[in-house]
């Protein structure tokens, strides 16, 4: 049987980079972290460190243990941390990863919703896009991670599923996205300074609205944020007839929407988006069929710990009751 102490031992080695740092951090004497990875070695039967250099680095087979081994700690760690919290040494933890958007409009709503209603729980919060988020999740870092996936109702053959490989998801937003221009001084979408203004700088042309028909923006410059978003992107580009100049990559929704305004390029933003951070010299308008669905998902079998638990629960109902009605869409132009 894998000794736990020796897999802390090599997951600090495969995090820090050296012998010398996982010793630094575990506050091990170097000789005594050599002394662990030797006898790993001969439990498993296989070289998991080599030399590099001055340094060292890991095996192929290193690497597999090293990430099986920080699943294996992390899940034993969140296992001790519940424990505490039912036989009553601490009141109840909870740790939620969640995409930055989620962080600026449902987290915080669902937070001090939390800190009302259920004192003395614990909420820890961290920033994660949904695949580090759901890696965290594997791993016991987390209790709930917010992910999304994205969904054209025209075209996908089904609204996406959270459920995968032992992750059990519980939807919170059916969300529209939206066509993200600027708007000229008049309030008009497109205030271009000249002949070939809007084409070069990717301003909407004068006339009616065209925020709708991505096909009517082929020859502007796009603003394209994380891999999800820009890969979701390039397939709405590439089903309305062209392939997108991608001329920024940012990641930070509020820059996106500054250069938007600037008139440097048009961009799609999901509705949580727009809510949480709302630039006044953008035009946003809902693009036919296409959505993004966040998930709330947890891992392993049920049932959930209590803290996990009342935290889904806080989070569906803020979700809920901050859905924008229908007649007030959130993303309008207004």
């Amino acid at each position: 049987m894998l000794d736990v102490i020796r897999l802390r031992v090599l997951v600090a080695v495969a995090r820090h980079g050296s012998v010398t740092a996982a010793a630094r951090a575990l506050n091990y004497a170097q000789p005594s972290i050599s002394h662990h990875i030797a006898r790993l070695e001969a439990e498993t039967g296989a070289r998991l460190l080599q030399r590099a250099g001055r340094g060292v680095r890991l095996t192929d087979a290193g690497r597999l243990l090293a990430e099986r081994a920080e699943e294996i700690i992390g899940r034993l760690d969140a296992a001790e941390a519940e424990l505490a919290a039912h036989v009553g040494l601490r009141e109840g933890r909870v740790r939620l990863a969640a995409f930055p958007s989620a962080l600026g409009t449902i987290v915080p709503a669902a937070a001090a919703r939390l800190e009302a209603e259920t004192p003395g729980m614990d909420l820890m919060l961290t920033e994660a896009e949904p695949p580090e988020a759901v890696r965290m999740l594997r791993a016991g870092y987390v209790d709930v991670a917010l992910v999304f996936q994205h969904y054209q109702q025209d075209t996908d053959p089904a609204p996406p599923s959270a459920a995968e490989d032992g992750t059990r998801g519980r939807l919170l937003l059916d969300e529209p996205v939206h066509l993200v221009t600027t708007t000229g001084p008049a309030g008009r979408p497109g205030s271009g300074s000249g002949p070939g203004a809007a084409g070069q700088r990717g301003e909407v042309p004068q006339g009616p609205p065209l925020a709708a028909d991505l096909g009517a923006f082929a020859q502007h410059r796009w603003i394209a944020g994380c891999e999800r978003c820009r890969s979701y992107l390039i397939r709405q580009c590439a089903q309305a007839g062209f392939t997108p100049n991608v001329a920024f990559t940012t990641d930070d929704y509020v820059a996106v929407q500054a250069l938007v305004a600037a008139g440097l390029g048009v961009t799609t933003l999901p509705g949580l988006c727009l809510r949480a951070a709302r630039h006044p010299g953008i035009t946003a308008t809902p693009l036919p069929g296409a959505r993004r669905h966040v998930f709330a998902i947890t891992y392993g079998d049920p049932p959930d710990p209590p803290a996990t638990t009342r935290l889904l629960d806080v989070l569906a109902q803020v979700a809920v009751a901050s859905t924008p009605s229908p007649d007030h869409p959130a993303g309008s132009g207004a």
